[in-house]
């Protein structure tokens, strides 16, 4: 088959899929804006130039998926609209959520609390001063279901950011939806559960690297089995980007995370097809507008290319690179706050263009204090006017083939390759984690950019340059008064440990703690205990019984 013969079958096979998705055949032509009418997706007209530049780019929805996982990207369906919220009791998060969908949201994102990122109850002593403070406190499945109360939770998807106790947070919440009345297997969202991003930058870890990444090859399997609808983690770059690293290094770091878990999951024996099509990956979108867009497109080629040459998957899902956006916490400025609205379209627009499939944005006064429901507002009115008023959406992968934003993919793409030797040369991602090499990268990169700043190298609007003498606005501040909310949980707490079948929760205890030793996967344990009632803070302590908890080496 000749080059152009090639791009003539490629041709048509998206024209199919993209009719099957929803979208008309092309030939048609397609109004993208008020006054001009072009088709959704473009092409050289040169035979020559189209041949070539379909063997380097291929269409939308077809390997290697640079230009995006869906043939239709979002002129079938919108990216997924989600607001990150979470603070003070279950009972104030759950209104934050109604208020949520009611003002268009299409999915939650739920932020808990630092002791219950901890696997620590709300009463335990080390949670002093922090319960409900930059989250939501969750300690048990009455918790769970205060949270979701009156939200059905088999009609909308539901991401939860939990790493190190996420196993024991999804039973709680499968528990919660069955207790609604709902079978596991209609149930469809995503918990995060990326441990090695938490020793890599995050540093929300309890036990140490090899236990934890059984926990989650646990989930994976569970939820292969059981709840189809669900992606049991989400490989999260996010956070390696917020502690300072450069992108090239979150896009590097954060593929090398996700084929850690596709090794430790097809070593339990699970055929690569079994759950790589539920596998999803979480990225930061940052300042550089074109960076970004570039490693976006970079992270599904190379994904694709692993997915099909390193682990010979067969189902084309395996091979998608399906990922959430959320805009960069870490570019945000408490000076002239209002500017963070403009940071923050750019930042949302480049995820769009890039083809995220899920998106978050921040609003403009997180660097102040929890989000007042105005900025969470105008945070998701971003995403509403990028859909239906910029009509970013319309045009499939508009800047592919575009020079310069195919070399920043080629870049990125290359780079990544760079960081894949190192790792392995150090003997894969824990050994590399032990040496504290993914620390000192991100270390050096963080401390490079702050002196770009210092020095005006980098300039940064109302930091260091255009700043005015008095200048501010008022910010409503949302008050979280961490001892009532202490007391409020603390008291829920002992009543439902007055309340609770003692006996049973013991056994269910007893019974996690008799799987874990065995080496079990202990998902249908945690989910008996929830439906126990049995604590967060109570299972994290019989894990640690076996697996013993984690203390970081100190890295210079």
């Amino acid at each position: 088959m000749t080059a152009l013969e090639k791009l003539l079958a490629n041709r048509r096979a998206w024209e199919r899929a993209y009719a099957e998705k929803g979208g008309v055949l092309a030939g048609k032509r397609f109004r993208t804006t008020s006054s001009v009418e072009v088709p959704p997706l473009v092409w050289p007209e040169d035979p020559a130039v189209a041949a070539e530049y379909n063997e380097k780019l291929g269409f939308p929805g077809q390997f290697p998926f640079t230009r995006g996982v869906h043939s239709s990207l979002y002129r079938g369906k919108l990216w997924t609209m989600r607001q990150f919220s979470g603070f003070g009791t279950p009972e104030e998060t759950n209104e934050r959520y109604k208020y949520l969908l009611c003002s268009g949201g299409t999915g939650l994102s739920v932020a808990f609390d630092l002791p219950t990122l901890m696997g620590r109850d709300a009463d335990d002593t080390w949670a002093a001063g922090e319960v409900g403070k930059c989250g939501v406190s969750v300690s048990s499945l009455e918790d769970m279901e205060t949270l979701f109360r009156d939200i059905p939770l088999g009609k909308i998807t539901v991401s939860m950011t939990i790493n190190a106790p996420a196993a024991i947070i999804w039973a709680m919440f499968i528990a919660a939806s069955e207790n609604q009345g709902w079978k596991r297997a209609v149930l469809g969202g995503t918990i995060q559960n990326d441990i090695l991003k938490e020793y890599i930058a995050q540093k929300e870890f309890i036990f140490p690297p090899e236990p934890s990444v059984k926990l989650v090859v646990d989930t994976i399997e569970f939820a292969a089995r059981e709840m189809p609808k669900w992606n049991p983690v989400s490989i999260s770059g996010y956070h390696i980007r917020e502690a300072g690293s450069t992108a090239v290094q979150e896009l590097a770091f954060t593929l090398a995370d996700g084929m850690a878990y596709v090794d430790a999951t097809l070593a339990r024996g699970l055929d690569i097809d079994e759950f790589a099509p539920r596998l999803s990956l979480f990225f930061n979108s940052h300042l550089d507008f074109f960076e970004e867009i570039g490693k976006f497109r970079a992270a599904r080629r190379i994904w694709a290319k692993k997915m099909r040459g390193k682990y010979h998957a067969r189902n084309e899902r395996s091979l998608l690179c399906r990922f959430h956006t959320q805009t960069a916490g870490c570019s945000l400025t408490a000076q002239q706050p209002e500017n963070n609205l403009m940071r923050v379209a750019f930042q949302a627009l480049a995820g769009v263009l890039g083809g995220t499939q899920s998106l978050h944005t921040n609003s403009m006064d997180e660097t102040l204090a929890l989000p007042s429901e105005k900025a969470v507002k105008l945070a998701l009115r971003t995403q509403q006017i990028i859909a239906h008023e910029i009509l970013a959406g319309l045009p499939i992968d508009p800047l592919g083939g575009s020079y310069y934003v195919e070399a920043v993919t080629d870049a990125m793409e290359q780079g990544a390759e760079e960081y894949f030797r190192k790792i392995d040369a150090l003997g894969g991602v824990i050994p590399a984690i032990e040496a504290g090499f993914f620390q000192r990268e991100i270390a050096r990169a963080a401390f490079t950019y702050q002196q770009e700043i210092e020095r005006g190298e980098r300039i940064i609007v109302g930091i260091n340059e255009y700043v005015e003498e008095g200048e501010g606005i008022e910010i409503p501040i949302l008050k979280i008064e961490e001892d009532k909310i202490s007391e409020v949980q603390n008291r829920k707490l002992a009543a439902l440990r007055k309340r609770r079948d003692a006996k049973r929760a013991q056994e269910c205890l007893d019974n996690i703690k008799e799987a874990t030793e065995k080496g079990e996967n202990v998902m249908p344990y945690l989910i008996e205990a929830a439906h126990a009632y049995c604590t967060l803070g109570e299972m994290v302590r019989v894990l640690s019984e076996v697996y013993s908890e984690y203390e970081e080496p100190a890295f210079f």
